[in-house]
């Protein structure tokens, strides 16, 4: 999705001071709240948990959500005019828990850049084109069952502009006994909490999706209007969008970037370690075999994502029923690496974590005299103790007639899957709970 020429981008207002402003919903039932409005009539809510809220925040600072088969999500969110949306003190409870458990301390957009092909343009969306101030008004069509939220943002006054509501994934689960014609399945739903930023002519959906096995899903939208004022591009820089040979929007690149700051089981001081699988060809007539090795990254880092590698953050001090640490693998989606800027041309970086260190590039924040504003130069080598994690997913857009009038949504982002975080799928059956470890034979 390109984003428009200079002259007709939003200019950045001001920043106030205390930009980062503080607006949240208590979405336990999906009922309405202070600043709230219903957007659809909602279904009687199962239950509230057992277990008691984390008092990391007020009601009116809570979202909280029961899905299918008792898990629980809960969260505190922000809104800043310079990230958007940040969620806070991110907790999972499944079924059988008895507490919520830790997973993010923070989590939030971290720039948005976007290159031109013709090396005429190129914009920090975030820090420089007034991302935070573009929070779109939403309508109740565009949250289907949901709650929308008012939030105050500087300068522009009062945007009804979160929603918070649940979606239907299709199958949770399925699986036919072997004898008989006995079947588990399950069919889930997601916890949704989103916004949409107006950058000039185009719309950023953000979008995070919290489900019921643990998953978390973190998903940017492009959305919009193509920019008129980026038909030039006549050098095969683009594509033709008008009648014949003509109208050529210029191709270029979203960058997006993801900071998450880990506190699993209410720690920071979680590991990195990444896994790396190699195929070795068969001997004879034999089978290919593959061993898979694991590296404790001990040291800032800035990681590619290759064939058969992943990483995962692990707790310091958390484990399952079964002994097992608990840990989130990062599981990118698909991407298109940005080799333009040193920033962009990795997929992952591992860094320790430091308050001044929030946007990917252009980083507005001090830390100190000379300090570099870009990830890639916050990886000097120092060990991890406390890992911020950032991941980079890319797009190359170049554009189509069906791009016009308006742009369909093109998404980019990953996912965090819980890896251990419980001994068996947190959805498991009562009648197939014994059988962690050892299936049965004709189950």
């Amino acid at each position: 999705m390109s984003l428009s020429a200079p002259s007709s981008r939003r200019s950045r207002p001001a920043r106030a001071a205390g930009a980062a402003l503080a607006a949240c919903v208590l979405l336990g039932t999906l009922a309405t709240t202070a600043g709230a409005t219903t957007a659809a009539a909602a279904p009687a809510a199962p239950a509230a948990p057992t277990a008691p809220a984390p008092a990391d925040c007020s009601a009116a600072y809570r979202v909280q959500q029961k899905l299918d088969g008792g898990t629980v999500w809960r969260m505190c969110w922000r809104y800043s005019t310079d990230s958007g949306l940040i969620l806070d003190k991110v907790t999972y409870q499944p079924p059988g828990e008895p507490a919520p458990i830790r997973v993010l301390n923070s989590a939030k957009l971290a720039q948005i850049h976007v290159p031109y092909d013709d090396g005429n343009a190129e914009y920090d969306d975030l820090t420089g084109a007034g991302f935070g101030w573009g929070l779109q008004n939403l309508k109740p069509g565009e949250c289907p069952g949901g709650t929308i939220t008012s939030v105050k943002v500087p300068e522009v006054g009062k945007v009804n502009g979160l929603c918070t509501t649940t979606r239907a994934r299709g199958h949770a689960y399925r699986m036919a006994a072997d004898t008989g014609s006995k079947v588990w399945q399950a069919q889930g739903k997601d916890l949704l909490v989103y916004t949409v930023n107006k950058v000039g002519w185009y719309e950023y959906i953000s979008e995070w999706r919290f489900s019921s096995d643990g998953t978390i899903g973190m998903n940017v939208g492009a959305t919009g209007s193509l920019s008129p004022v980026d038909y030039n591009a006549t050098d095969g820089r683009g594509w033709p969008i008008g009648k014949g040979a003509r109208d050529y929007a210029t191709s270029h690149a979203h960058n997006v970037f993801w900071k998450l700051d880990f506190g699993l089981d209410g720690s920071d001081k979680g590991r990195v370690e990444q896994f790396d699988s190699k195929v070795t060809p068969p001997a004879g007539d034999g089978s290919p075999t593959v061993k898979t090795t694991r590296t404790v990254v001990t040291r800032e880092l800035a990681g590619d994502a290759r064939n058969m590698r992943w990483w995962r953050v692990v707790s310091d001090t958390g484990k399952n029923k079964d002994g097992h640490a608990r840990s989130y693998e990062i599981v990118p989606g698909h991407t298109h690496t940005y080799a333009g800027r040193p920033f962009t041309r990795h997929d992952v970086y591992f860094t320790q974590a430091r308050a001044c260190e929030q946007f990917a590039s252009n980083n507005i924040l001090d830390c100190g005299q000379g300090a570099p504003d870009s990830v890639d130069k916050w990886v000097n080598g120092e060990t991890l103790k406390n890992p911020a994690v950032w991941v980079n997913i890319g797009f190359h857009h170049i554009a189509r007639d069906e791009d016009q009038q308006p742009m369909p949504v093109h998404w980019q982002g990953f996912q965090l899957a819980p890896r251990d975080v419980t001994a068996m799928n947190p959805l498991t059956p009562a009648d197939l709970a014994g059988q962690n470890g050892a299936p049965n034979l004709g189950s």
